[in-house]
């Protein structure tokens, strides 16, 4: 778990800001994303695959939707908590390639899982997030791949995000 656990969270965002009393906050976080994969291209824009406390688990940054104040913001590597990870997650591209075809049966069609930027407004309901990188770009960062035909799967070795050697934490 990062430094924002699910209780502290659900304070922050009924609790608006503090500083004007605003009720919505802007959420930033880093979320899996399902992604289909042909001759190692991504098919289409993926779908979310996550879950609450993964969305909770992966927020560095929560401001005033109105003026920008700062509820909560951490510089950590959303997924191995490697100090000052956050910037190099942001700003660099994914470091696992995914392979054109399956490197065990030679299957051409794979699915893949990404972390990707993502911002959400809280306010009524489940916030509903956004992403805010497309495949190739900074902050998009493929995890892991998988051939459904032959079950092989190839993995990043490092932190997906921040390249700090492992191990990773884990999450919930």
């Amino acid at each position: 778990m990062g430094k924002l656990d699910e209780k502290t969270f659900e304070a922050a965002i009924a609790a608006g800001c503090l500083a004007c009393g605003h009720g919505v906050l802007e959420i930033r976080t880093f979320l899996d994303r399902s992604v289909e994969v042909m001759l190692g291209d991504p098919n289409n824009a993926g779908k979310w695959a996550h879950d609450g406390e993964k969305f909770v688990d992966g927020t560095y940054r929560m401001t005033c939707a109105a003026c920008q104040h700062v509820a909560f913001a951490d510089a950590m590597c959303p997924r191995c908590n490697a100090p000052d990870g956050l910037a190099r997650a942001l700003a660099e591209t994914s470091r696992l390639q995914l392979p054109k075809r399956c490197p065990k049966c030679n299957e051409t069609e794979l699915l893949a899982i990404a972390l990707i930027p993502a911002v959400a407004m809280s306010g009524a309901g489940t916030p509903v997030p956004k992403p805010r990188a497309e495949a190739g770009e900074p902050g998009y960062h493929f995890v892991a791949c998988a051939c459904e035909a032959c079950d092989n799967a190839v993995v990043a070795q490092a932190c997906p995000l921040c390249d700090a050697p492992g191990p990773l934490r884990v999450r919930p």
